[in-house]
């Protein structure tokens, strides 16, 4: 398992990627400042949609790739694939409580498979699971957009909720990373930041960003992001 840096930190989702050159692409990113590949893992049937599976994650570490990955299972059920993309090179591994017939077994199961633990909270999910299990998580990831498909709108209620769940981090006293995913893009990440959130998974606004201007460039895409945390950042002192 990489080791996870510290601070905050940009996750470009690879569904948004150029999935006939991933390698270079992925490359590419990193080069460029990212600190993790985001995987959105996605089975059909917990979301209306199919993407990737553990092989992909495999390749990527056999390419070189020797960032974290973190893997966002959208499969119901969970614990069937857990050990795969464990095995597979994942550093994180989340996954969405309603997914699973009992949360505590499976965060136990990421956890003995040696990888990074957490939990993912659609828009209209509240954080209830989170009661008993702060303890047990490395990663809150909150979706700012319905799963299933990359380059939707950011849903403005997740401001609010990523308030409440950095609230429930602080006061828990535990090291867990509070993530967003869903339209996360230079013009909102300074509020998003502000919100709480320390981790910021972006697909479209890297990837798609970059191809429609010039291909492979995503070097001032994530420095004026980190220009944006940073000033929200500054704003909070």
């Amino acid at each position: 398992m990489s080791d996870i840096p510290a601070g905050d930190l940009i996750a470009p989702s690879i569904l948004s990627a150029d999935f006939a050159r991933l390698g270079e692409e992925v490359d590419n990113v990193l080069a460029s400042g990212a600190d993790i590949v985001h995987f959105d893992v996605m089975d059909n049937h917990y979301v209306p949609n199919l993407t990737i599976g553990p092989l992909v994650c495999e390749a990527l570490r056999k390419h070189g790739v020797t960032a974290p990955i973190d893997v966002h299972l959208m499969v119901e059920p969970v614990d069937r694939i857990i050990p795969d993309f464990a095995a597979a090179g994942a550093s994180y591994i989340t996954f969405h409580p309603e997914a699973s017939k009992h949360v505590d077994r499976s965060l136990q199961l990421i956890k003995q498979s040696g990888c990074k633990a957490g939990l993912v909270f659609n828009p209209a999910t509240p954080l209830d699971a989170l009661e008993y299990v702060m303890d047990k998580i490395d990663m809150i990831l909150l979706m700012s957009v319905n799963p299933g498909f990359g380059g939707q709108s950011f849903i403005p209620s997740t401001l609010q909720k990523l308030k409440q769940a950095r609230t429930l981090i602080d006061d828990s006293g535990f090291d867990i990373r509070l993530e967003v995913d869903g339209g996360v893009k230079i013009e909102n990440i300074a509020e998003i930041a502000a919100a709480g959130a320390d981790t910021f998974v972006a697909g479209s606004a890297v990837f798609g960003c970059a191809r429609q201007c010039d291909a492979n460039q995503y070097d001032s895409i994530i420095s004026e992001m980190r220009q944006q945390i940073t000033q929200a950042r500054s704003s909070e002192c």
